[in-house]
């Protein structure tokens, strides 16, 4: 079974809850609420968003957070970095079956291939900013 993280798709959803409401600050329990998600995984998730400076949040009781710039101006791309996501493709970790010629080799030829399928990933989340997420959004709301 393999295993799959959610890093990624919950900033992102993070990060379109803060620019559908942009301007006004998000309490972590609001977002947390919002992701469907335990609100420490949410305050983690903030915490690298900040780190990356995509996201400012303030502490306390009635902390929040905003985002750093604007909508437009942050990819997913961005997110994607900030979330600390594992890359989207992994070459499985069994042992080499040294009889065998494909498990001999198969891990090193694959290694380029998935190497491609990353950057193309890569290029496509960096087309396609917080904007264009909160305008899909806005137009399903409708």
């Amino acid at each position: 079974m393999s295993v799959k993280s959610v890093q990624f798709a919950v900033a992102a959803h993070i990060m379109a809850a803060l620019a559908f409401y942009y301007g006004e600050e998000i309490s972590s329990a609001t977002l947390a609420e919002s992701v469907n998600a335990n609100p420490t995984f949410v305050r983690k998730s903030l915490s690298k968003l900040s780190k990356a400076g995509l996201v400012v949040t303030t502490r306390g009781k009635s902390g929040a957070s905003v985002l750093a710039r604007a909508p437009k101006r942050i990819t997913l791309l961005d997110i994607y970095r900030a979330s600390a996501a594992p890359p989207a493709f992994a070459i499985h970790s069994y042992p080499v079956e040294k009889r065998c010629p494909v498990s001999c080799n198969l891990k090193e030829c694959m290694s380029g291939v998935l190497s491609q399928a990353q950057d193309s990933f890569e290029r496509s989340l960096a087309k396609i900013t917080v904007a264009d997420l909160v305008s899909q959004i806005r137009e399903k709301t409708h």
